[in-house]
């Protein structure tokens, strides 16, 4: 391809992020140039974000219909799987299963109920209220 055609396409990451994409100069060598993304790859992205924003929905509302803890919100919200929940504040996986539950949550103490929140970057009452910005 060459440097005039690498892809300009305006996507929700342009702000945020470029690629480097190899591309024949005007020489006939290759070179890197930047591109903000193409129209195709923002499309997946953007189905992709809608699929985390409907399970970040689904897990508030398992929470708020006493099916799971808080703990769950945060995890699809951060992005977070119980191997990488578990790394962050060094329980055991089958623990965090338990805390997933509503009723063993309530009965966490407040050093637990800290690493989780500090795991999620956020404050202990915003753990127990999933009141965060955005959310």
């Amino acid at each position: 391809m060459k440097k005039k055609d690498v892809p300009q396409y305006k996507s929700g990451l342009v702000d945020f992020t470029k690629e480097v994409y190899y591309a024949e100069d005007e020489k006939g060598g290759y070179t890197t140039e930047l591109s903000t993304g193409w129209e195709v790859k923002s499309e997946a992205l953007n189905v992709a974000w809608e699929d985390i924003r409907e399970r970040v929905a689904d897990a508030k509302k398992q929470v708020e219909q006493g099916i799971a803890s808080p703990i769950l919100f945060f995890m699809e919200l951060r992005l977070m799987d119980l191997g990488l929940v578990a790394s962050y504040t060094g329980f055991w996986k089958w623990q965090i299963k338990r805390h997933l539950k509503p009723n063993t949550f309530k009965k966490l103490s407040q050093r637990k109920l800290e690493k989780y929140a500090e795991a999620f970057d956020i404050s202990v009452d915003e753990l127990k209220t999933m009141e965060v910005d955005g959310n």
